[in-house]
């Protein structure tokens, strides 16, 4: 008899000794500093890839769905001159795509969206522009 209620004593202060563990819902011990920036292929991931691919090659699940198909991104360089083109791509992340007559309006103005979520992070901005750098073919 006393085996078993040492046996359930120590169980109950096992459990009591995990659940003080627990006390902090998970969202206040996993939260990132307000200064934190996702490396450049998670924002990718979370933002362009839908519609341009995991690849950036302009094949991605939303496709279908775009009046004019998403471009290659990995292509921004040769298309430009041989140079990869950061202030083009700084604008159409900032303020959208321009508009080519009555032409589709389905690139995402980022630019609101990014300051708001970065806090107004100049740094994010240019870590997501040299990620897209980075993808260039060569």
């Amino acid at each position: 008899m006393f085996k078993h209620r040492l046996v359930f004593l120590v169980m109950f202060l096992f459990a009591a000794f995990v659940s003080t563990g627990q006390g902090k819902p998970a969202s206040d011990r996993n939260q990132f500093p307000a200064s934190y920036v996702p490396p450049g292929d998670v924002m990718f991931k979370q933002y362009c890839a839908a519609c341009h691919g995991a690849d950036a090659k302009g094949y991605g699940p939303a496709r279908a769905a775009l009046k004019v198909p998403a471009a290659d991104l990995t292509t921004l360089a040769k298309r430009h001159g041989g140079s990869f083109p950061s202030e083009y791509v700084t604008s159409v992340l900032r303020f959208g795509f321009p508009k080519r007559g009555h032409g589709s309006a389905d690139m995402p103005t980022w630019g609101p969206i990014f300051d708001y979520l970065d806090h107004y992070n100049e740094g994010a901005v240019q870590q997501r522009i040299d990620y897209l750098a980075t993808l260039q073919e060569q």
